[in-house]
């Protein structure tokens, strides 16, 4: 069975499927294996005795047989409300928020315990007559925000501010006499309560095993503070559950088949990228839980260092398409930056920065614009990139040499003399990560920087200190994931490209 499952307006993925589900329940749990889905969802399909209106699915046989299209609208609390994760992705974010963007909008706010629903009703009533609110007992504030946590803690244990503000606002839309009297807004109350309740959630999800929250792990016995490993740089999907139905002992499994189709003279891509998604949460536990070595990480997950499965990572961790997010965002941004590059060597001593627009009088091409854009930024930003982007003669340093100290960067080879401040032809570009390379044969410089911006998200690195504004600006900015966070120096340089759109 053929499915066409459209998650948000940009992210429509295409699945197959051996045998239909026997139920709607079923076939959720089908897309939460296959499509990573997280939260709760209900299902709509084209329906063709409405000439494909939309309809909501309750009947897997009203299902067309062979091709169908489905729609995924995520609740709180639906039917399908197991919050479970696998792997490749949640609607895509268009904006780049992360996880705003699977967040309900308006939040539903579940249904509580009967005798709370009871009080609330009568209560209602009264506000809708008087204005009258109500005086909340404490059990009663205990069981709401109880209940509320559960409801939030399926959609994310680590909710950010506006989620917060969003449930609190939502609690008292739907429960106007729980407003507070001597607030302006009537639910700020609620929004502080909730973060502390979602605190002390977070203990008991903890204890009960979520990997999410127990790999917030302390430094030592010592240690006052804990050392966070959570999300830092708008990932999604930082350390997911373990897919429904599937036990650690089965993901180590598939690991192995993925190591030996690997190996074969021609692997099945197909099948490789099935074991990819099915193995995600177990290998973001390893990578993000144990900080492993490159090497280590190369050795256990093989298929993983390549295009097309960095690609494929990026999206189930942070939900956007990473080769065509990022070219996109440069193109956009390309002609601005150069121009604030310009301006900048005219009022200050820039020479390398120069150099690199020196290099655009002699060929200025759109792909050359691009390079330019990239090389030109770490200067612009006040940073040193010797470290991390270097040139080299293909045929000339052993390769060795030329990655000596190099932690983390690209390795731009060319053929022949090159006295510009980049070639105008690339023979090759290698990612390096610890000395290693893990990525190479890139003919771009472009498409190397997106591929080693998705090398650190899929291995968990922090962006290089030398560089770390310069990757800031590529992943807000560029990307658009969490714009909203940039630090000053980031923040600084957006709002001069947004002046020069005027």
């Amino acid at each position: 069975m053929l499915l066409r499952v459209v998650l948000s307006e940009m992210d429509i993925r295409r699945l197959s499927i051996e045998i239909t589900p026997p139920s709607v329940d079923a076939l959720c749990q089908v897309l939460r294996a296959n499509l990573g889905l997280r939260g709760g969802f209900i299902l709509q399909f084209e329906d063709p005795a409405f000439k494909d209106q939309l309809t909501n699915l309750t009947d897997i046989r009203d299902l067309p047989e062979e091709r169908a299209t489905l729609k995924v609208l995520f609740t709180a609390d639906a039917a399908c409300s197991d919050s479970t994760l696998d792997s490749a992705s949640l609607p895509s974010l268009s904006s780049g928020e992360s996880d705003s963007q699977h967040w309900p909008e308006p939040f539903p706010i579940p249904e509580f315990s009967h005798d709370v629903e009871l009080t609330l009703q009568e209560a209602n009533g009264r506000y809708a007559k008087d204005g009258s609110v109500l005086v909340i007992p404490k059990g009663m504030k205990t069981d709401i925000l109880d209940t509320l946590a559960d409801s939030m803690s399926k959609i994310s244990p680590y909710p950010e501010r506006q989620h917060y503000e969003n449930v609190a606002k939502a609690l008292v839309e739907k429960h106007p006499c729980l407003k507070e009297p001597g607030s302006g807004k009537g639910w700020y109350g609620w929004f502080h309560s909730l973060k502390f309740k979602l605190g002390n959630y977070r203990q008991k999800l903890s204890a009960a095993g979520c990997p999410e929250v127990r790999v917030n792990k302390r430094k030592g016995e010592e240690a006052k503070g804990p050392r966070m490993k959570r999300s830092k740089k708008g990932e999604v999907h930082y350390c997911p559950d373990p897919p429904e139905g599937l036990s650690d002992e089965d993901m180590e499994e598939k690991r192995m088949m993925m190591e030996v189709e690997v190996l074969k003279k021609d692997p099945d891509h197909q099948h490789i990228d099935e074991l990819m998604s099915a193995t995600f949460s177990k290998r973001r536990k390893e990578i993000v839980g144990d900080q492993p070595l490159i090497g280590d990480v190369m050795a256990r997950w093989p298929a993983m260092f390549c295009e097309r499965q960095v690609r494929a990572e990026f999206k189930r961790v942070v939900s956007i398409d990473l080769l065509e997010s990022f070219l996109d965002g440069l193109d956009d941004l390309a002609p601005r930056l150069l121009e604030v590059y310009e301006a900048a060597t005219k009022s200050a001593k820039k020479p390398a920065l120069k150099a690199i627009l020196d290099c655009l009088k002699k060929d200025d091409t759109n792909e050359r614009r691009r390079i330019a854009a990239l090389l030109g930024l770490p200067h612009y930003l006040r940073e040193e990139p010797s470290d991390i982007i270097r040139m080299c003669d293909a045929h000339g340093e052993t390769l060795a040499a030329a990655m000596e100290g190099m932690q983390l960067g690209l390795l731009i080879g060319y053929e022949g003399d090159n006295q510009d401040a980049f070639p105008r032809e690339v023979f090759n570009v290698a990612v390096v990560v610890e000395g290693t390379v893990v990525l190479h044969n890139f003919k771009d410089v472009p498409s190397s920087f997106a591929m080693l911006l998705g090398i650190i998200y899929c291995v968990n690195l922090e962006y290089p200190r030398a560089m770390k504004y310069s990757f800031e600006f590529l992943q807000r900015v560029v990307m658009k994931i969490k714009p909203d966070q940039a630090s000053a120096r980031v923040h600084g340089i957006r709002n001069k490209l947004l002046r020069y759109n005027l």
